[in-house]
């Protein structure tokens, strides 16, 4: 027997035992791929309204015309859908499997933009982008919760950010591409974006967990197989997932909703939803689709078009940035930088404006606001951005996962909708300084809610996230060989 010295679990006895090294094999990073083109056509379709309104409200350009209401419903209608899609997304992942759902967005996706790209009048653009935007809430939950369950946990932060990542390459393409394009032709580049995402789909493999959960033994060992490579022995990790479903499916009842009322899976749902809650109301999406009126009222000396190309590159090369670091660093620690970034440029801007209405005169100070923004989306793109989509994947129990993805992804389009289109009128009542202050005390508070609730979930298995989630670990005396399993709370 051998002693070991621990600073958090005082002494343990343990027979030395080489732990395997984590692997990350070709087709985990495949499988994250194929999602994360998904991801991207997501990012195109979302931010397609940014550039594509310029052209669709010039009389001269269309053949129908599109009056200012009309435009508010073509970029408001889809978080709506996503709303929907959200809702229906979490029945889709536990009934057809995480993979076929993501799969059965594809087709859609490019049905949308050629309904837009060969409208005739405004209500065929609304049918486009509410079928976009549904499927966007579809993929915008069950992307995390595929990688969630396929990727190792020693790589699930890097690769688990990957969808966040091409996401943000999906804006960028669309902005650049924008400043070329009318909307039109903007649309048939969003129709052909899905194809290669469709193809590589087919590559890939269910979840193993979600054909545990079907029965299906043997799929989910040709799975694990895949994904973890021919040579690695998947029976520990396959018995893993088998025993985590059989204490599923003692304590599960038929209800799923009513499942989620319950006292254990209550605390990881809120830790979802306050996340999701805190990134949508840091005003990120106001931020963003109102770049340009922004830099605008804010004369700023730099024209707004390259304003907003600047901050999609800001935005790509942070989650690069986050990419490497989360495995590293943490979750938690993302969070905090994240945070403390998006405080002090949110309450500098909200100064910037007061300053601006009421004095003294800040015209020389033009270049602040891109300053400010650069440095905001920075520190939003390293923590708040990515990160409640994959904790979402990671600290939801397995028996909840679909419905609580449902509800949270629901909650986080329900904030978009809020958020941006309210923002306008939130100017008009205080003032663009006290939106802005107003977002910055929102993520002020959203500080002390990753402090004092958000587990760190940095190297833990999705079973070991559970246990701790639920409150099932026993302070015990350490005979068997096992991890720490302490979370800062």
């Amino acid at each position: 027997m051998k002693i070991l010295m621990r600073a958090d679990t005082h002494v343990s006895f343990s027979v030395p035992v080489e732990e395997p090294k984590a692997i990350c094999t070709f087709s985990q990073v495949l499988a994250a791929l194929s999602v994360s083109l998904g991801s991207l056509v997501v990012g195109f379709v979302s931010a397609y309204t940014s550039p594509a309104l310029v052209s669709m409200t010039n009389g001269n350009i269309t053949s129908f015309e599109v009056t200012a209401q009309a435009a508010s419903w073509v970029g408001g209608i889809m978080p709506l859908a996503g709303l929907a899609g959200g809702i229906a997304g979490g029945p889709f992942i536990e009934y057809l499997g995480r993979r076929n759902t993501i799969l059965a967005t594809a087709i859609p996706f490019i049905v949308s933009s050629l309904l837009i790209a060969c409208a005739v009048n405004v209500a065929m653009v609304l049918a486009g982008r509410f079928l976009a935007g549904f499927c966007v809430g579809i993929a915008s939950l069950s992307l995390p919760v595929y990688l969630g369950e396929t990727v190792q946990p020693e790589v699930r932060g890097t690769l688990g950010l990957l969808p966040t990542a091409f996401g943000n390459i999906g804006i960028l393409l669309c902005f650049v591409a924008g400043t070329y394009m009318d909307w039109s032709m903007l649309a048939f580049l969003g129709a052909a974006l899905p194809v290669p995402f469709l193809v590589l789909m087919f590559l890939i493999p269910e979840t193993p967990r979600w054909f545990v959960s079907r029965g299906r033994e043997e799929r989910a060992r040709k799975a694990l197989t895949w994904l973890r490579g021919k040579e690695a022995d998947v029976e520990p990790e396959l018995k893993g997932l088998m025993r985590s479903q059989a204490d599923a499916d003692r304590q599960a009842t038929q209800n799923k909703m009513l499942e989620l009322l319950k006292r254990n899976n209550l605390k990881p749902l809120s830790i979802s939803l306050g996340l999701m809650f805190f990134q949508q109301l840091s005003g990120i999406n106001a931020v963003i689709f109102y770049t340009v009126s922004i830099f605008k009222d804010a004369g700023s000396t730099i024209d707004g078009n390259v304003c907003t190309i600047i901050v999609g590159v800001v935005n790509f090369l942070a989650t690069f940035i986050a990419t490497l670091l989360i495995d590293r660093a943490g979750r938690k620690i993302l969070l905090y930088v994240s945070n403390i970034a998006m405080i002090i440029t949110l309450f500098v801007l909200g100064g910037f404006f007061y300053c601006k209405a009421h004095g003294p005169d800040v015209s020389h100070l033009g270049w602040l606001p891109l300053s400010c923004f650069v440095i905001y989306i920075l520190g939003f793109s390293l923590g708040f951005g990515p990160i409640p989509w994959l904790m979402m994947g990671e600290i939801l129990p397995s028996k909840i996962r679909g419905s609580a993805a449902s509800v949270a992804t629901a909650f986080n389009w329900s904030c978009t909708f809020v958020v941006t289109k309210t923002f306008q009128d939130m100017i008009d009542f205080m003032g663009a300084h006290g939106a802005f202050w107003l977002f910055g005390s929102i993520c002020f508070i959203g500080l002390f809610f990753v402090i004092l609730y958000v587990p760190e979930t940095q190297g833990k298995t999705l079973e070991d996230i559970e246990r701790k989630m639920m409150g099932r670990v026993r302070r015990m005396s350490s005979v068997a060989n096992m991890k720490p399993l302490a979370f800062n709370m």
